[in-house]
């Protein structure tokens, strides 16, 4: 169940009633993922249920450890779930589909292709022609910006660069739900930030929904209609937040109240406050601080 914890404007209140309204794209029910160690069985993931709707925006955040990166790979079919089950369009996923598309934080582009022979490939791949493909792909280059890059190659691609081309093969096959696995975090603040609007800008001109994996609060604040926010050691389902911030987003909003409450609560889930200890112990220990330089030589 999601949790407004913060007044919401008519506009906010509204655009969640539309969006509810909409039908549920992909369905998570009683999803759990164990592995076994030499110290015995490991839970990862423990009883997440979530829904998403179509064409909504949900971000995933959590702690580390706590399953982020092995709940996106159940849900694009690359892991097995140990319990549960995953419905996308009430179908179960079994395994990888062109139903999903993929985008990870690493740039997995062939590095042989061009840029545009890297978003022909998928659709090569599920048996459209060569004349097709090539149209195809130079439709969404143009949707990300890319068209002029189309005969270049990967290692001539800034990384900004190298996500758009990822994120335009991702789509090139027209997927329902579009996952992404941190897919800025390897990129420099200026650079993510532009590729967070580029996001919204083509999520906002088709008709895709996207489930976003990130550790970055303010990301998460700027993308998401909704944070699915887990809890680790097992990663468990602690909060579905709607995101009060309203739409289009900016980067104006972030001094904004509703902004800076949303991430006041994002973070006292994730970095909840210790409870003092009057005796203290292991974690208590405070380092001893050693000196490399000679004493007189102070700093300010």
């Amino acid at each position: 169940m999601s949790q407004s914890y913060l007044d919401q404007s008519d506009a906010v209140r509204a655009r969640f009633d539309r969006l509810k309204a909409r039908e549920v794209i992909l369905e998570v029910k009683g999803l759990g993922k164990t592995y076994p160690s030499p110290q015995g069985e490991v839970t990862a993931l423990k009883g997440i249920d979530f829904r998403t709707h179509r064409r909504e925006f949900v971000c995933v955040i959590g702690p580390s450890g706590c399953g982020k990166s092995t709940l996106i790979r159940i849900l694009a079919g690359l892991e097995q779930a140990s319990c549960g089950e995953v419905l996308l369009d009430g179908q179960p996923v079994t395994g990888p589909g062109k139903d999903r598309g993929m985008v990870f934080q690493g740039y997995t582009l062939f590095p042989w292709l061009t840029v545009q022979r890297n978003v022909m490939f998928g659709l090569e791949a599920n048996g459209a022609g060569r004349n097709e493909a090539e149209a195809q792909a130079r439709q969404w280059l143009e949707l990300v910006g890319l068209s002029a890059f189309a005969h270049h190659y990967p290692h001539q691609l800034s990384g900004g660069m190298k996500q758009r081309v990822a994120i335009a093969r991702a789509l090139a096959n027209q997927p329902r739900i579009l996952l992404m696995d941190e897919p800025f975090g390897a990129l420099d603040a200026q650079t993510r930030a532009r590729m967070q609007a580029h996001l919204l800008e083509i999520w906002k001109n088709i008709d895709i929904t996207v489930l976003f994996i990130t550790h970055d609060l303010d990301e998460a604040i700027f993308l998401a209609d909704r944070i699915l926010v887990l809890k680790a050691h097992p990663g468990e389902v602690q909060e579905l937040i709607e995101v009060p911030v309203p739409r289009p987003r900016s980067a104006a909003q972030v001094g904004s109240p509703e902004f800076q409450a949303t991430k006041a609560r994002l973070g006292a889930l994730i970095h909840p406050p210790q409870p003092d200890s009057a005796e203290g112990g292991a974690d208590d220990f405070v380092p001893r601080l050693i000196r490399f330089t000679h004493v007189t030589d102070n700093v300010e």
